[in-house]
């Protein structure tokens, strides 16, 4: 799981990911024929309404944090956008399996499912933890991650790509992912009391498939995942940090 992890942060950049951020996209993206014009067209309008949506989820949370004067509970106060354009990155799978995004379908569908995973079989499924201050830390990861990297996406199809968006892009990830991961696994494990007790998504013996599965377990499975996850991704990411933008400010010294 690790080192798919760290490969499709190299492939495609979901961003902080929580913590899912990935950088390694930039440049091979280049070497490949890019998308025709009605696909390049699809795709500045998908990053342009993903961008926005993004940006109706960060209004949200400012607003509701100002009229309240507290940042508790303030999830209720972007679920439905946030559920909304967090599920619409599936179609980001759709777009590399029909070839009009140059990544791995299995790993896009791995850094996707990921947090739908989060959102719906996890903070959906379980409300005690809607309240939690976990939840909006890896919200607020993800916002800030989602609209610099649609942005990019967006700016780098119209081939006008502006030094701080890339920067940014390249750079808070490196608060941005630790941030996002905390949240998530703090979001996990307060749900675990509440899974066990109703045995959520559990399936116990005897049954006629003979099949018995552990929700609770898996939930903890997905924890410790993140151990190996973390640090491979994190500095796979730190390198192709320096990497990229070394490049970036050697091509403007040539300007």
């Amino acid at each position: 799981m690790a080192a798919a992890a760290a490969a499709a942060a190299a492939t495609k950049g979901n961003g902080g990911s929580g913590g899912r951020a990935a950088l390694g996209d930039a440049s091979g993206a280049r070497k490949k024929k890019g998308p025709g014009p009605l696909a390049t067209a699809y795709l500045v309008i998908y990053n342009v309404v993903m961008t926005a949506g993004w940006l109706v989820i960060a209004v949200g949370v400012v607003r509701a944090y100002l009229a309240k004067g507290s940042y508790h509970s303030l999830y209720y106060s972007i679920e439905k956008p946030l559920k909304f354009f967090q599920t619409g990155a599936l179609l980001e799978i759709l777009h590399c399996a029909v070839g009009i995004v140059p990544s791995s379908v299995v790993l896009t569908t791995f850094q996707v499912m990921s947090r739908v995973f989060l959102i719906w079989a996890v903070t959906h499924s379980v409300k005690e933890v809607q309240s939690e201050d976990s939840v909006l830390l890896f919200v607020i990861a993800w916002t800030i991650t989602e609209i610099i990297r649609y942005s990019f996406y967006t700016f780098s199809l119209l081939n006008h790509l502006p030094y701080l968006i890339k920067w940014a892009r390249y750079t808070l990830f490196i608060v941005l992912y630790p941030m996002g991961v905390s949240g998530e696994l703090l979001t996990i494990y307060a749900a675990l009391p509440f899974v066990r007790q109703a045995g959520l998504y559990s399936i116990s013996l005897p049954n006629k498939y003979n099949f018995s599965f552990d929700y609770y377990t898996f939930l903890i499975l997905v924890m410790i995942s993140y151990i190996p996850i973390f640090p491979q991704l994190y500095f796979h990411m730190i390198h192709q940090r320096r990497k990229i933008l070394s490049h970036s400010e050697e091509h403007k010294k040539f300007e």
